[in-house]
Parts: C-alpha cells; sequence; structure tokens
C-alpha cells in the first residue's frame, strides 16, 4: 500500500520521500495533475525472495518479464538453481499513459521445455508519485492457487515525465542474446553539469589460472568445466576443458569499473553437458572493494554450493580517458590536449604502458536518409561506437530521418588491428531496438581528420542499406607498441551473437577450406607434372633449379624466399599489376547468408525445431566452425603475401629479414638450444603466463577474404556528398 507521502508532481520539494508499494492490486484515485502524454519509467530489478521451487532439486531457475498491456518490455537474465536470486537489472521503458498497469510474472526457465510459472503481480503506475524513487515489494500470487506463497519481488521504481522530441541521453548499451537472438539497451542518464564525462573509472583485469579437485558430475567421474564471470552488465565465459578435474585455463580478459568503490564479481563454474542442461558445479564472488589498487592479487576461492577451488589473478588499474562530449568540446582542436596525446605515443615511450597503443578520437557528426521503422514513416534513430568491448552510445533524436547527433567519442586503443564498428538503432517503446545500419571500419584504414559519409550496409555488412552517416576519425598510435601487441593474443568479445546452424554459413565455410586445399592440390600436380616432363623446358629448368637448391641449401633461405614473395607482391601492386582477387563468390554466399537470416528471423517463433535437437546442432555448428577456422588460416597467409593490411606485411618483410641474420649467422643447433631452453624454463620464470604463439597470434590480425568483404568502404551516391550539399545550400 502507498503511505501517506501523497502526489506532489506539481511542486519541488527539497526531500526524498522513499515509499514502500506491497503491490497485490491495489488503487489510488490520485493521478498526477498534469498529464504530459508520455512518461518514463525508470526500473532496478533487484531481487527475488524465498520463491518457489519448480524443479526435482528442490530449486528454480527463475527470470523475470515486464509487461504493459499484452506486450513484453523487458525480460531479466536467468539466476539459475537458486531461491533468492539477486538480479540488479535496471530498463528504461517509455509509456504513453498510466491507465495499464505494470504486469511482473516470473518464471521457472527448463530448457527444451515450456517454463513453469512462478507466479505474478502487477504495479499500478497511477500510484507512483512523479519524479520521486519509489521501493516497491511486490508479492506473488498463482490466481488459480490464490493461497499458495510464492514469496515476493523487490524493485526500484522512478516514473518521470517525458517532455520535448529529443533527450540528452547518453547510454551504454549490453546485449542480452535472448531466445530471440535481440538485445535490451540499458541507459544511463549522465550529469548535465559535466559536458565531458568520463563514463569507467577503471579496469579490473582477471586472469582465471586453474580450477582444483572440482566436483565430477559426468558419469565418467569427471567433468568439462567451464566458468562464467558477471560484473554488472559485463560477461565472460571461459572456454571449455574436456574431461578433468583440475582444469588449467590461463585465460585474460579485462571488466570496466564503473563504481569508485569497486563492486561484485559473480563467478559460476559448470559442466558442459551435449543435448542437455549443464550441470552447476559451484559458485563463489570477488569483492573487488575489499583489493587494493595498482596491485596484482592472487585469490583461490572456494567454491560454494559444490566442491573445490578456482584460482585467479586481479588487478585493478586507473583507466585511460574514455569520454563522450559535444562537438564544440574536441580534445585534438585543442593544441595543448593535441601535444600532450601526441607526446604520448611518441617513438621514445616505447616501454611506457605497452598495453595503452594508442588514442582514438570518433565525431558522429549526422546521417541522411534512414530507413523509416515506425508507421508514422519516421524513426528515432540512435547510434551505438563499439571498439572491441568498449560500447557508448548517442542521444535518441525523435521522429527524424535525418538526425543530427554531434557527439564526439574517445578511446584509448590497446590494439592497432581493431575494427571501429558503428550501428544505428531505431528506439522503440516497447520492444527491442531495430536495426537500420552499420559500418565497419578497420582502424588502420582510417584517414585522420577527414569528413566522410559512409553507407550504411546490413548486418552481415556484405550490402548495402538506406541511408549514409558521416564520421569524422581520428587515430594516433605508437607504431613499436602496436607491433610487439602483433606477436600476443587477440583480446575476445564478451558478448557476440552465439552461432547457429545455417546452410548458407556451412556451405561457404566448405567451399573456402575447400579453394585453400585446392592450392595445395594444384601445387601438388604441377609438381608431379614436372617429375612426368609432361613439358620437357619446365622440368628440365625445375631439375636443374632443384639440383642447384639442394647443394646450396642452408636453413636461412626459407625464410629470405618469404621474404622475397613479399617483396614481388608488392612490386606488382606500386606498378599497377595488382592481380588480387577480390572473391566474387564469397560476396554473392554472403549475400544469400543475409537472405536466410533474415528468412529465420521471421519463421524463428515457428520453426522452433532446431532447440529440441540441440546436440546434433551442436555438433554441426561445431564442423561448421572448424571449417571457418580452417578456411581462415589459409586465406589469411594468403592475405599476408597480398599486402591486403600494408601495416602487416611490412612488419612480416622485418621479421623475416630478422629470421634471415640469424639462420645465416647462427648454427642451427645454437637456435634449437635457445628455444629449447626458453619453452622449457617459461613456467618456472612466470608460473602464471598465458600459453600463446606469437605466429598465430600475428595472422589472427590478418582479415580473411570475408571479413575484407565485409570491411570493404561502399562509395556513396554523390547526392550525399558534403560539399555538394554546402554549395546546394548556398544556392
Amino acid at each position: 500500500m502507498l503511505d501517506s507521502c501523497k502526489l506532489k508532481s506539481a511542486c519541488n520539494l527539497p526531500f526524498i520521500c522513499n515509499k514502500k508499494i506491497n503491490t497485490a492490486g491495489t488503487s489510488n484515485a490520485e493521478v498526477p495533475l498534469a498529464d504530459p502524454g508520455m512518461y518514463q519509467l525508470d526500473i532496478t530489478l533487484r531481487r527475488g525472495q524465498s520463491l518457489a521451487a519448480r524443479d526435482r532439486g528442490g530449486t528454480s531457475d527463475p527470470y523475470v518479464k515486464f509487461k504493459i498491456g499484452r506486450k513484453e518490455v523487458f525480460r531479466s537474465k536467468i539466476i539459475h538453481k537458486n531461491l533468492n536470486p539477486v538480479w540488479e537489472e535496471k530498463a528504461c521503458i517509455l509509456v504513453d499513459h498510466l491507465r495499464e498497469p505494470l504486469y511482473i510474472k516470473v518464471f521457472d526457465y527448463d530448457f527444451g521445455l515450456q517454463d513453469d510459472f512462478m507466479g505474478s503481480a502487477f504495479l499500478d503506475l497511477a500510484q507512483l508519485e512523479l519524479n520521486r524513487p519509489t521501493d516497491v515489494t511486490l508479492t506473488l500470487k498463482d490466481p488459480h492457487y490464490p493461497d499458495h506463497d510464492l514469496g515476493i519481488i523487490l524493485l526500484s521504481v522512478i516514473l518521470t515525465p517525458k517532455e520535448g522530441e529529443s533527450r540528452d541521453v547518453t547510454m551504454l548499451m549490453r546485449k542480452s542474446w535472448k531466445r530471440s537472438s535481440k538485445f535490451q539497451t540499458q541507459s544511463l542518464r549522465l550529469s548535465d553539469l559535466h559536458r565531458k564525462s568520463h563514463l569507467w573509472r577503471g579496469i579490473v583485469s582477471i586472469t582465471l589460472i586453474e580450477g582444483r579437485d572440482l566436483k565430477a558430475m559426468d558419469s565418467n567421474g569427471l567433468s568439462d568445466p567451464y566458468v562464467k564471470f558477471r560484473l554488472g552488465h559485463q560477461k565472460y565465459k571461459s572456454k571449455i576443458m574436456p574431461k578433468t578435474l583440475n582444469p588449467q585455463w590461463r585465460e585474460q580478459f579485462d571488466f570496466h569499473l564503473y563504481e569508485e568503490r569497486g563492486g561484485i564479481i559473480d563467478i559460476t563454474a559448470w559442466d558442459k553437458d551435449a543435448g542437455k542442461r549443464d550441470d552447476f558445479i559451484g559458485r563463489c564472488q570477488v569483492d573487488l572493494s575489499a583489493l587494493s589498487r595498482e596491485q596484482t592479487h592472487k585469490l583461490e576461492l572456494q567454491l560454494e554450493e559444490g566442491e573445490g577451488h578456482l584460482v585467479l589473478l586481479v588487478t585493478l588499474t586507473a583507466s585511460a580517458t574514455v569520454s563522450i562530449s559535444d562537438l564544440s568540446v574536441n580534445s585534438l582542436e585543442d593544441q595543448k590536449e593535441r601535444e600532450k596525446i601526441l607526446k604520448r605515443y611518441s617513438p621514445l615511450r616505447i616501454f611506457h604502458n605497452l598495453k595503452d597503443v594508442g588514442f582514438l578520437q570518433v565525431k558522429v557528426i549526422r546521417a541522411e536518409g534512414l530507413m523509416a521503422a515506425d508507421v508514422t514513416g519516421k524513426s528515432d534513430p540512435f547510434c551505438v561506437v563499439e571498439l572491441n568491448n568498449d560500447r557508448l552510445l548517442t542521444h535518441t533524436v525523435y521522429k527524424n530521418l535525418n538526425p543530427e547527433w554531434n557527439k564526439v567519442f574517445t578511446f584509448n586503443i590497446k590494439d592497432i588491428h581493431s575494427v571501429l564498428e558503428v550501428t544505428v538503432y531505431d528506439e522503440d517503446r516497447d520492444r527491442s531496438a531495430d536495426f537500420l545500419g552499420k559500418v565497419a571500419i578497420p582502424l588502420l584504414s582510417i584517414q585522420n581528420g577527414e569528413q566522410k559519409a559512409y553507407v550504411l550496409k546490413n548486418k552481415q555488412l556484405t550490402g548495402p542499406t538506406k541511408g549514409v552517416i558521416y564520421l569524422e576519425i581520428d587515430v594516433i598510435f605508437n607504431a613499436v607498441k602496436a607491433s610487439l601487441r602483433t606477436l600476443i593474443p587477440k583480446e575476445q568479445k564478451y558478448i557476440e551473437e552465439e552461432n547457429r546452424l545455417s546452410k548458407q554459413l556451412l556451405l561457404r565455410n566448405f567451399i573456402r577450406m575447400k579453394r585453400c586445399v585446392m592450392v595445395l592440390v594444384n601445387a601438388a600436380y604441377y609438381v608431379n607434372s614436372c617429375f612426368d616432363w609432361d613439358s620437357p623446358p619446365r622440368s628440365l629448368a625445375a631439375f636443374v633449379l632443384f639440383l642447384f637448391v639442394v647443394w646450396n641449401f642452408e636453413l636461412y633461405m626459407i625464410p629470405l624466399v618469404l621474404l622475397l614473395l613479399l617483396t614481388w607482391n608488392y612490386f606488382l601492386i606500386i606498378s599497377g599489376k595488382d592481380n588480387r582477387q577480390r572473391d566474387i563468390v564469397v560476396e554473392d554466399m554472403l549475400e544469400d547468408e543475409e537472405e536466410e537470416d533474415d528468412k529465420d528471423d521471421k519463421d524463428s517463433e515457428k520453426k522452433g525445431f532446431i532447440n529440441k535437437i540441440y546436440a546434433i546442432q551442436e555438433v554441426c555448428v561445431s564442423v561448421q566452425n572448424i571449417l571457418d577456422e580452417v578456411a581462415s588460416f589459409g586465406e589469411r597467409i594468403k592475405n599476408t603475401f597480398n599486402w591486403t593490411v600494408p601495416f602487416l606485411s611490412w612488419l612480416a618483410i622485418v621479421a623475416l629479414c630478422v629470421f634471415t641474420v640469424i639462420l645465416y649467422c647462427i648454427p642451427l643447433r645454437y637456435i634449437v638450444l635457445v628455444w629449447g631452453i626458453n619453452k622449457f624454463t617459461k613456467k618456472l620464470r612466470s608460473p602464471y603466463a598465458i600459453d600463446n604463439n606469437e605466429l598465430l597470434d600475428f595472422l589472427s590480425r590478418v582479415p580473411s577474404d570475408v571479413q575484407v568483404v565485409q570491411y570493404q568502404e561502399l562509395k556513396p551516391d554523390p547526392s550525399h556528398s558534403p560539399y555538394k550539399r554546402k554549395k546546394n545550400n548556398l544556392g
């Protein structure tokens, strides 16, 4: 019930009235004095208490749905095996009027089966006081069994009238890939007093070392363990270690730290089971507020509700500048600020903070000719700027197909081979945002200080969609640091759409791998034809070359031949005789895949049979991914020698020159001796070092043929030229 605090929407009182509502169908005649026509409802789903057990083990896997009318406006994450779950999730909902209550329904997730109902309640929005935070306690009931005690749900809500056509809200976004493969957006209003706001205050660097004496979950007395980490809306999932109770992961990743006082990292360990729900091994937490800054902590964490330990290394460091500001506040236009940035990445500071490779500034100016996503023929566009796991958003411009954002985003570059992704969405009040278009821009292809119109592409980046976006991008980086970072493992994206079985994707990957294999087969046929003397002049030349090479062969000639091949292709390119072929077949297959994805999106609700044969799908997806990895490996080697990314090809030339000199000057036995000593003593010198292969790390930065097609810049319509636009305006 509402307490004695009355509605004071017309007054600006200096105090905050914290109310507690126990809603079970109450109503109040008092309504807001002025109806602005639309409201913003900010909800924080706190936790549940004493929820109903729906599984045989006496627990549940609860999640919560919010509905207004008959439309679902929010769905929480699933908390496994817990009757007192803690969500701490935020949702921002736009409400047309206050006549419809907010329905809250709780379900128990059952893999492959219909989810079990755990209770419901509703919140009468007309009872809420405007602009006042409200604590809400909801008693869950089952209409068929009204006497059953189903527990309670705790919320915090604030209802504010929404005024004007646009709002300057800067958002932090996460993708919550549900069964519909769509995402929710979470927003955070920044203080108007700060024109330039720092979004996260630090970095939490985590290294998952190993597990010890984990609980056996399989019939063979072993497990296939993996670990999930969660800090706020950020998530990370480790790789699966098959058939072991003492897994060695050696994985490193970073989380952003938004709160000054730290936060809680939730950690859960799971056993992977094909064809059925994964088994829960145990859970633990890390309280970051108890850890000192700028220091690495080794933690041995006992798993609760299970057996065994997890060993982690956790380091808290201050964050470099990542910010959003108005166009008038520009770091690089301020001469002192620009000189400071250039000094930070000068060649003289090679060994200062090797992880800080460079500085990226992105000006998101405007878009033109966007797709109309609403029934009114307009859209409510906002823009997402992503660099690896850094993800920032502009404000929303309402009812506009030619929005102007005029925002400046700055990022710190950890890998110069990263790809900047800029995506435009349409904000919807009653469902997840609609995709309008996207561009992907490799950092090494950026021309500093040039305002360009980028044609928006479809989701798969294979073809154009409607509209262009105007960006101005600047990249400043230290080339030596960037080269060194190329030889360490690539940062993995935490939030990616799960791979699904696709006939076109499977066929595409098979054809790509077949092309790579056919190169080797054709080479073998060519060599065999020399042995068979099909062409006597060619066979004679090959025989003479064979005798000369074998008689004079030295080990240093291997990198020397590769160096000559790189140099030959370079001179072909600069002389205009570039014979590189961008595979039209790959582009056609990508377009077919996009059509299939669109069809799958439309039929996904009607055809869910793939989820019912999960084990078969998992095997097929694994084969599909292996084909992709093998094909990509061959294409990356080819693209290194084809100078697809000149920075990497020059780096390969430098490395091959060094290897040639080393192999020429130093006997092979000494090189093998140094290599073996390094390998044998590596774990002794650095027990928690993460294993890596420098050659594979280098090749991971070279784009495959599919990525080359995705990163190609489409030519805009001449009518979208900014210079022509200015001329027309003057005319």
